[in-house]
């Protein structure tokens, strides 16, 4: 069950570009420490157009499976702490968090078992953390450089996955060389299962490119197939997949080469436990394809996306979902449209 309790005003008054319930445009993030700014209850109706999602359906969202990158929100965090952030998470109906770093700025200093027990505190549940994969320094805080000390911290913060948002181009971009990017991904999959975790990768769009070697190859395929499915997982960037799929659904020879994000994760469903749930405005000027903007004001379909997922047999509650914006406007007001619009989502009967 959802632990929204009231109905956010901007969402139910606010129409996206696709005609979808979405929330005020203009509006400001609630005061950080003032009265509660909730998204819609997942029990209220809808009130958008027939059709798109929002009608009484059951929610689509799965229960307690939504959080966010804390990227997302590093300016809050260095500024005002984890506590406060993680109290306007936990007001926003928000049940987990993915770490990009355990500092927090002029707040102070933490322990490792301190910011694990402020998440719990919130009903926060810390679900994965991002690292870099390697450095030219051997005092870098990697996994090439640092695995044990990585592993270490993930799992005194209870974490159930942990990966790297780093591409695999150590070696290069031919064919070998994303195999032995592979191997060291393997390795670093076994090394966490060993602490009962799994390691990930996180795709940008330079994934879905294509071997310089043999240009008939994209080289997103060569990572699938080259690491082990039970130690090396991903977590797909909804939002860089479909700019990938801008960027490289055509050949470097110009033949056709065309490919749909969904269609990888409905091949294996067990190979993606978490998602990064990013939104794009369809812009064909911009070298990407998209120009990012909050999760539910864009055109990236996630009323297909997570039916997709979540309908398959036994997968409801498999995956977790992120939010993700690189450079909100106002951090805090990103993970509360987001939420909002996220938890209107309706399941089509």
């Amino acid at each position: 069950m959802s632990r929204i309790s009231h109905s956010d005003p901007e969402l139910t008054h606010r129409l996206t570009r696709r005609g979808m319930l979405g929330v005020a445009a203009g509006g400001t993030a609630a005061a950080l420490l003032g009265a509660a700014a909730t998204p819609a209850a997942a029990s209220a109706p809808g009130t958008s157009a027939a059709g798109h999602g929002h009608g009484r359906g059951a929610p689509l969202l799965p229960p307690g499976r939504l959080g966010v990158q804390l990227y997302s929100l590093r300016d809050k965090v260095s500024t005002l702490g984890f506590a406060a952030v993680f109290a306007e998470l936990e007001r926003y109906g928000y049940d987990e968090v993915e770490f990009a770093g355990y500092t927090q700025g002029s707040a102070g200093p933490l322990t490792l078992a301190q910011l694990r027990r402020l998440a719990k505190d919130h009903g926060l549940n810390p679900i994965g953390s991002h690292v870099g994969y390697y450095a030219n320094d051997p005092n870098a805080y990697t996994f090439a450089d640092n695995l044990t000390k990585v592993l270490d911290d993930a799992q005194a913060l209870g974490l159930k996955h942990i990966g790297t948002a780093s591409g695999p181009f150590r070696y290069g971009d031919t064919v070998d060389a994303w195999k032995r990017a592979a191997e060291d991904f393997n390795t670093y999959g076994a090394a966490a299962r060993a602490r009962g975790m799994k390691f990930y990768q996180h795709n940008h769009s330079d994934e879905f490119g294509f071997a310089s070697d043999n240009p008939k190859v994209r080289l997103y395929d060569v990572l699938l197939a080259e690491t082990d499915p039970d130690l090396v997982f991903l977590e797909m960037d909804i939002f860089w997949a479909y700019a990938g799929q801008f960027r490289f659904s055509v050949r470097p020879d110009g033949k056709p080469a065309p490919f749909d994000p969904i269609k990888y994760v409905l091949r294996q469903p067990h190979r993606y436990p978490l998602f990064h749930v990013k939104d794009g405005v369809s812009d064909p000027q911009n070298e990407f394809g998209y120009r990012m903007v909050d999760v539910g004001d864009g055109d990236i379909d996630y009323q297909k996306f997570l039916s997709a997922v979540t309908r398959l047999r036994g997968e409801r509650l498999a995956h977790h979902w992120q939010v993700e914006h690189d450079q909100p406007t106002d951090s805090l007001r990103f993970a509360r449209r987001s939420s909002a619009y996220l938890h209107s989502l309706r399941d089509r009967c």
